[in-house]
């Protein structure tokens, strides 16, 4: 895998981190064990503390506008969503994972079951720390995601964005993770001014957010509730 990685441009840096990476327990265990995206919405709603993020969320749009107003004026995605999505994935930031991100991802595409879908992350994680936007010994979530709104490591690198201007992409600080998660909505297809309740046309874009439906429904549902 360094070989190939090489000839898909990683640099030594890179290549390093690969060789240093080891097998992720932690992360098949994760991978094996998904059920809280099977149960019903308003019992989804209730484990995940929507009431708290709705709470939460409110409160931050209100102690920092302007931020917010600035984002939606760039990319057209409103405070809602963005807060919905940060409280969502880690708490808005209380905790952002504890697994070895290159590990995670390694394990992840040498496992057989979702291998074609996890190699170009692996390569992203790569190239992140030739970048010096992570390190090999970075932490994030146990499938390997950065920062506040969980990014996959290819995804980091292909809708990353400097929003604080510091020369860097660093998605554990709060300006450039929200500034990346309203670019990467807006990539996928974010049509400014428009609805994102089911039916509505936002609505498929989240769906690129996360594949399972009932996530989907409750980011709607919760972003309404805080731009309300």
């Amino acid at each position: 895998m360094a070989q190939a990685a090489k000839a898909e441009g990683v640099g030594e840096a890179g290549r390093a981190a690969l060789l240093g990476a080891s097998y992720s327990k932690a992360t098949i265990a994760a991978d094996r064990n998904q059920k809280s995206f099977k149960y019903t919405l308003q019992k989804f709603l209730s484990v995940r503390g929507a009431d708290a993020i709705i709470s939460q969320g409110r409160a931050r749009e209100k102690k920092n506008p302007d931020f917010y107003a600035g984002l939606e004026a760039q990319y057209g995605v409103p405070a809602g969503v963005l807060l919905a999505i940060h409280g969502m994935e880690t708490g808005f930031g209380n905790f952002m994972g504890d697994t070895n991100v290159v590990s995670a991802i390694a394990t992840l595409t040498f496992d057989c079951r979702r291998t074609n879908f996890f190699r170009p992350h692996l390569i992203g994680a790569l190239l992140l720390v030739d970048q010096g936007s992570i390190s090999a010994k970075s932490v994030g979530a146990k499938h390997g995601e950065l920062g506040h709104t969980q990014f996959l490591p290819g995804n980091a690198l292909a809708y990353g964005q400097d929003g604080n201007g510091d020369g860097r992409i660093d998605l554990t600080n709060l300006t450039d993770a929200m500034a990346t998660t309203a670019n990467y909505l807006r990539q996928k297809g974010w049509q400014p001014g428009l609805g994102y309740q089911e039916g509505e046309p936002n609505f498929a874009v989240i769906k690129e957010w996360n594949a399972a439906k009932v996530y989907q429904q409750a980011i709607a549902l919760m972003a309404a509730r805080i731009d309300g």
